[in-house]
């Protein structure tokens, strides 16, 4: 069975198998994590599994395709463009969730994004 294009997957089920950043993909994360800043931000006690997630995102994309040494660097799957782009996004991202867990505003912790409110 193939996967449509159209096919909903999360941002580490994009890493494997590889096939090509999805920009929509990480939007709908940027949108989901925007959907809970303020429990980021505020909720004691924090949710474990929220941020476990968060944690696992930066933490995979960093070990399974930024690293010199990752498996798709190391097998060539991706492309020097799509390592940036990566990079880019995780830095973000991992910004985000920093300045949120240190109780920033939206506007701070979403700052690297052009987002519409």
């Amino acid at each position: 069975m193939t996967e449509e294009p159209s096919t909903p997957v999360g941002f580490l089920e994009m890493m494997r198998p590889y096939k090509g950043l999805r920009e929509e993909v990480f939007a709908d994360l940027l949108v989901a994590v925007r959907a809970v800043s303020e429990d980021i931000r505020s909720a004691e006690p924090l949710d474990r599994n929220l941020v476990s997630a968060l944690w696992g995102i930066c933490h995979f994309t960093r070990a399974w395709a930024l690293a010199p040494d990752s498996m798709l660097r190391r097998n060539q799957l991706i492309t020097a463009e799509d390592v940036d782009r990566l990079d880019t996004w995780i830095d973000g991202l991992s910004y985000a969730i920093a300045m949120l867990l240190d109780g920033a505003d939206d506007d701070i912790a979403f700052e690297p994004f052009d987002l519409d409110e």
